[in-house]
């Protein structure tokens, strides 16, 4: 038995805001992946007063590295906005735990706007679902 798939245009403009929208927050993904395989000593020292400590950050590292692998291949983007959804809440539970200032909360949740923004304009099927 055979599903019929729905298939949604997207707009040539859509596709290409969506692209720059996600671009910043997945670049600073990137780069803080990477700088937790790293584990220069700003970073183990930062990470340390979040309670964390320097044995963790290459899981972290790749755990971040590989939920957006899956967030930038396009068949599997809205899994993967999913599960940076998943680690991003964790930093805010984690900045919340150490009782840093509200401000702090500010970056995970201006880049989980960026991943969920970026892949609504450029999938037709995520605004088909949502515009029901």
């Amino acid at each position: 038995m055979q599903a019929a798939v729905r298939t949604v245009p997207t707009h040539k403009a859509a596709s290409w805001a969506g692209h720059l929208v996600s671009a910043p927050a997945a670049l600073f993904l990137l780069i803080d992946g990477a700088m937790k395989l790293a584990a220069p000593a700003p970073v183990v020292e930062a990470s340390a007063a979040l309670g964390l400590s320097a044995e963790v950050l290459p899981g972290l590292g790749v755990l971040l590295l590989a939920c957006l692998f899956v967030y930038l291949v396009p068949r599997t983007a809205a899994l993967g906005a999913v599960l940076l959804t998943g680690y991003l809440g964790g930093a805010i539970a984690t900045h919340v735990r150490v009782g840093l200032e509200p401000v702090s909360l500010a970056l995970p949740l201006v880049l989980g706007a960026l991943l969920w923004g970026g892949l609504y304009l450029r999938d037709a099927r995520l605004r088909a679902l949502v515009t029901r």
